[in-house]
């Protein structure tokens, strides 16, 4: 085989927002992936990097000192063995063997799990993973960070063909009505920090009334308090009760 005479590759032209993306890319990789991918992504940019003009490798120099990413939380040595294992996992198609410690569950004692694999979610402070629990018999959600002796088994699964990962459930899908009022000087940062599914929003003379969906109350228990007086769940009742109680309970500690 030869090439036809004046066959050539034309060169990569990169404008200066392409390279800085790619710069940019390589250095969020480089805090939320382990250190494989971290190398590779360095090693890739270098390559790009080698064929930049002059002047454009000094613009993309500056910007990329300019702008910044910073992980809300870094990940431990575990986490990140952990995440090595479950790309591996997700590729090689095979079943893993971990145990899962849920948040709010009667026993702190973790459950084992054996769970197929599917996708993978950066978080903003952790890294969640999908797939099918053989426990639950169904599609799960779990996070990294709570995995603990994670191991992968010889045994091969087959992902549905026809899947696509639902990192947002519909609300819909999360029973649990509440209806919250906030005071006014604080309703701007409530919207800005809320990290639940508000199905309504009207703001009233007394402030912002909020309408929110949650699978259990205890998921946006620790939320509604750390808004102090300046929130008041109307209902339902069961979720006022738990509130009521864990005030008192505070309270007697000081």
């Amino acid at each position: 085989y030869s090439l036809a005479e004046g066959y050539f590759l034309p060169p990569l032209h990169f404008t200066t927002d392409e390279a800085l993306i790619l710069a940019l890319g390589t250095e969020f990789i480089g805090q939320n992936f382990d250190s494989q991918y971290h190398a590779v992504a360095e090693s890739a940019y270098r390559k790009i990097d080698a064929v930049l003009p002059d002047k454009l490798r000094q613009d993309v120099t500056y910007l990329t000192t300019n702008i910044s990413f910073f992980a809300a939380d870094s990940l431990d040595n575990r986490q990140l063995d952990n995440l090595r294992q479950l790309r591996h996992a997700i590729l090689a198609c095979q079943t893993l063997r971990f145990e899962y410690t849920k948040r709010h569950q009667q026993s702190s004692e973790p459950t084992l799990r054996e769970v197929d694999p599917y996708s993978l979610a950066r978080l903003s402070s952790d890294w969640l993973v999908l797939g099918y629990c053989h426990l639950r018999q169904d599609i799960r959600v779990f996070r990294v960070g709570r995995i603990d002796n994670l191991r992968i088994l010889e045994r091969r699964f087959e992902r549905p063909a026809n899947f696509h990962p639902e990192w947002i459930k519909p609300p819909d899908e999360r029973p649990v009505e509440i209806i919250i009022l906030f005071d006014s000087e604080i309703a701007r940062w409530v919207e800005e920090s809320q990290p639940f599914s508000a199905v309504a929003r009207e703001y009233n003379a007394d402030g912002l009334r909020m309408t929110v969906k949650v699978r259990n109350e205890l998921d946006i228990l620790p939320w509604l308090l750390s808004w102090g007086q300046h929130a008041r769940v109307i209902s339902p009742e069961s979720l006022r009760d738990r509130l009521r109680n864990e005030i008192e309970g505070m309270a007697k500690k000081y």
